[in-house]
């Protein structure tokens, strides 16, 4: 009985092994789709430019999806003014100043965070307020010129 069980083990151990290089080589052919970033890692300064640029906006669409249900676009005025990116550890959010004052074309929260308030504008200042378990951001963002610039809260 003693070489049966023997035998047994060794069965079993050879199975085991065979089993774990079966799951290895799976993930091996699969590749960077489990385990990596899709599109790869951005750094720094690749984020500033892609949140610095402007989103082509489709002849009339209101709004980037970000906008409260139900809510429209305000007319386009004659000659927009420049578009801006701002980032906050709470999320980011996309300002353009134009003839009637500053606002919000996009925000979007970091994870773990969600927008509690906004105040899409256009007005004198627009803001929006991300929200997490243990801290709060708040992106006030003014048009100086014709450029969006994020200030102090009043």
């Amino acid at each position: 009985m003693g070489r049966r069980s023997l035998l047994v083990a060794a069965g079993w151990v050879a199975t085991v092994a065979v089993a774990t290089l079966i799951g290895l080589g799976a993930i091996q052919l699969v590749g960077e789709s489990i385990t990596g970033t899709p599109g790869g890692v951005r750094s720094e300064a690749e984020i500033e430019r892609a949140l610095a640029s402007p989103e082509p906006v489709p002849t009339g669409a209101t709004g980037t999806g970000s906008a409260a249900p139900g809510t429209t676009g305000a007319a386009p005025s004659a000659s927009p003014g420049a578009r801006r990116g701002f980032a906050t550890d709470g999320g980011t959010a996309v300002a353009e100043c134009g003839a009637d004052g500053v606002r919000l074309v996009s925000w979007a929260p970091a994870q773990g965070y969600r927008v509690r308030d906004v105040d899409r504008g256009p007005d004198d200042d627009v803001e929006v307020t991300f929200a997490g378990s243990t801290r709060q951001y708040e992106l006030k963002v003014r048009c100086i010129g014709s450029e969006p610039v994020a200030v102090a809260d009043d």
